[in-house]
């Protein structure tokens, strides 16, 4: 295919997703002087028996592609047309997978809290599933962790420790566990496991002299080179080398589909963390992405505590929709769940509906009864799923940081999480029960109830799930990437204003007046109350803005500090301007049954979230 040394000549893209089930295929043109997404085709991924070649699914989806554009992409032989000429082919193939399960990882590094921790840092940066992590402190003795390597068989192993001239004895003790272990992976007898070894540079000889004959050894630069900081992109690259050159080309039919794609195939995670990231350099701005799937949930964050950007993604293995729904339900417990349901329910018959959801995963919710249970559960599963990203996303431990005696007052300590909700610019959501939620407020509601935004908060969900195409797109045509994200992939859904604070004795929380298109409206929000403004988005899909001027009650803030006035233009969406009352931290576990229906029932009809009929019938109100 065509290779450009100019996006700008980059006129029509074919990008692919080749997911575990479906292969998503989108054609993007430059129309009109902008970039944008004319048509989306999907066909089931083909890596398994009888198939057994993941191109055959790729050919099937741009097919699609072909007939609901009237563009001929591929020719006689099967193979993408290219460069685009009028009416035929495309300039840019690239693709993106996470067929055959994605890329597995193991991770080990001396002390659990640093080196390990960054080591798994630059593996869940670079897409990878953490399967373990071994450290020398783990608790678990030397048989236990080589009897773990050896059964968990993962893709590649990234190997960590110590400080660039610190000491060596520990680092070389864990290659010497590796070497015992003798891994074999998951993919492909006939090769050895790809390690890298990002670790102090003084061991590298005696690292090499232990491994060297036993697998494929890579060496990077140190992740801490030194305790303050943090080096993760040479392991992150190489990660993506390997996972290209070891993981993919195991796979059925992937060395076609490498021959045929203008960029390095990516896995799905990874580069969904990369148009995160994108956006909130381009935007200058700091963003929370989460995407919840059947199986698991994932969270991106980009914070900048000191000024520059920190990225972060987690991974919540045992929190998904379907298949881990019976997981969200017992570490939540059932309270925690039932607090968002607006009626009473028998507890045997909301354990019965776990059960089945558990026997026949795929199913979706055919009652508003399971619907309102089912965004139940799913705030719960991103709410746990947030708890363990902001534990992870931490600053560096082990450093010793100058402390003031203001410091000493604080609850915050080395180690403590970089995520801090009051200076979040957006917050993105991703997945069938965010994205295919019938109302778009029930979206909204879920993200502001399990993520609790403070401040000002924009809310967008991902459409049609086309993040990770346009991640790697982000390397090949950056403008093009930005552009279908902002214009046909985001749905704006408007803005969250919800005052960090609490009030024990009810009362107003702030005044407010917002200069709408149609007039200014303004009034007061009182505590444990919800208000929806109309504020929508423009012909071309962008959000209306609108000034805004937020005067606190002395004990909440919105931005400016307790009790301090707030001046900004603020963004509209398809749900509108949302004001949140309810304080934060927010507790509903101090009222009685009857008040927090109540209070839900209030809420939802004001957001407009259910058919208020059917949920009366349902309250009994």
């Amino acid at each position: 295919m065509a290779k450009f040394d100019n996006p700008e000549d980059i006129k029509v893209i074919v990008a692919t997703d080749c997911g575990s089930t479906t292969t998503k295929a989108i054609l993007i043109e430059f129309v009109n002087g902008e970039y944008r997404l004319m048509e989306r085709g999907e066909a089931p991924t083909t890596v398994e028996a009888p198939f057994e070649d993941v191109t055959m699914g790729v050919l099937n989806a741009v097919a699609e592609l072909e007939e609901l554009s009237g563009r001929k992409l591929l020719d006689e032989k099967g193979r993408f047309i290219s460069p685009a000429n009028g009416k035929d082919g495309t300039d840019v193939y690239i693709s993106t997978s996470s067929a055959g399960g994605g890329l597995q990882m193991m991770v080990a590094g001396v002390v659990r809290s640093m080196t390990a921790e960054s080591a798994e840092r630059a593996a869940l940066g670079a897409g990878a599933i953490v399967m373990d992590v071994i450290a020398s402190n783990d608790k678990r003795l030397p048989h236990q962790q080589i009897e773990r390597i050896r059964h968990l068989r993962p893709d590649m192993i990234l190997l960590s420790g110590g400080i660039d001239g610190g000491t060596t004895t520990h680092v070389v003790e864990l290659a010497e566990l590796i070497a015992a272990a003798d891994p074999r992976p998951r993919l492909g007898s006939s090769y050895q496991l790809p390690i890298i070894f990002a670790g102090n540079k003084d061991a590298v000889p005696l690292v090499n002299e232990t491994l060297e004959s036993k697998v494929d050894l890579k060496t990077v630069d140190n992740l801490r080179p030194v305790l303050e900081r943090e080096n993760l992109a040479p392991a992150r690259e190489e990660i993506h080398e390997l996972f290209m050159e070891h993981v993919m080309a195991q796979a059925p039919g992937y060395k076609k589909l490498m021959s045929w794609a203008d960029a390095p195939i990516m896995p799905t995670p990874g580069a969904v963390g990369l148009i995160i990231q994108t956006i909130a350099d381009q935007y200058g701005i700091e963003a929370v992405g989460v995407d919840i799937g059947g199986a698991t949930t994932d969270v991106f964050s980009v914070f900048r505590p000191g000024g520059e950007a920190v990225f972060n993604r987690t991974v919540s293995a045992n929190l998904g929709m379907s298949y881990s729904i019976s997981n969200v339900f017992a570490e939540a417990t059932l309270p925690m769940v039932m607090r968002w349901v607006p009626f009473l329910m028998d507890e045997r018959d909301l354990r019965n509906r776990v059960k089945n959801k558990m026997i026949r995963p795929t199913t979706i919710p055919q009652s508003l009864e399971e619907l309102v249970f089912e965004q139940a559960i799913a705030k719960e599963a991103l709410r746990l799923a947030f708890v363990q990203h902001k534990n992870f996303a931490t600053v560096l431990k082990g450093v010793q940081q100058q402390r003031t005696i203001a410091d000493a007052f604080e609850q915050s300590s080395s180690g403590s999480t970089i995520v801090n909700m009051m200076t979040l610019d957006m917050l993105i959501g991703s997945g069938g029960v965010l994205s295919h939620a019938p109302r778009r407020q029930q979206s909204a509601l879920m993200m502001i109830d399990a993520f609790l935004p403070e401040g000002i908060t924009r809310l967008a969900v991902d459409s049609i799930f086309m993040m990770p195409q346009l991640g790697v797109l982000t390397e090949v045509q950056p403008k093009a990437a930005t552009e279908v994200f902002e214009k046909d992939c985001l749905i704006h859904l408007g803005t969250c204003i919800a005052p960090k604070g609490v009030s024990k004795k009810g009362g107003p929380v702030m005044k407010y007046s917002i200069e709408l298109p149609t007039g200014t409206v303004s009034g007061t929000l009182e505590h444990l109350e919800m208000k929806l403004l109309p504020l929508g988005v423009q012909e071309n899909g962008l959000p209306m803005t609108a000034k805004a001027t937020f005067e606190p009650e002395r004990n909440f803030d919105v931005g400016g500090g307790p009790g301090n006035k707030v001046e900004k233009e603020i963004h509209g969406g398809v749900v509108g301007i949302i004001l949140d009352g309810r304080g934060r931290p927010f507790d509903l576990s101090t009222i009685s049954e009857t008040e927090r229906v109540k209070y839900l029932t209030t809420w939802m009809t004001e957001m407009n979230i259910y058919d208020i009929e059917k949920m009366k019938a349902l309250t009994g109100n």
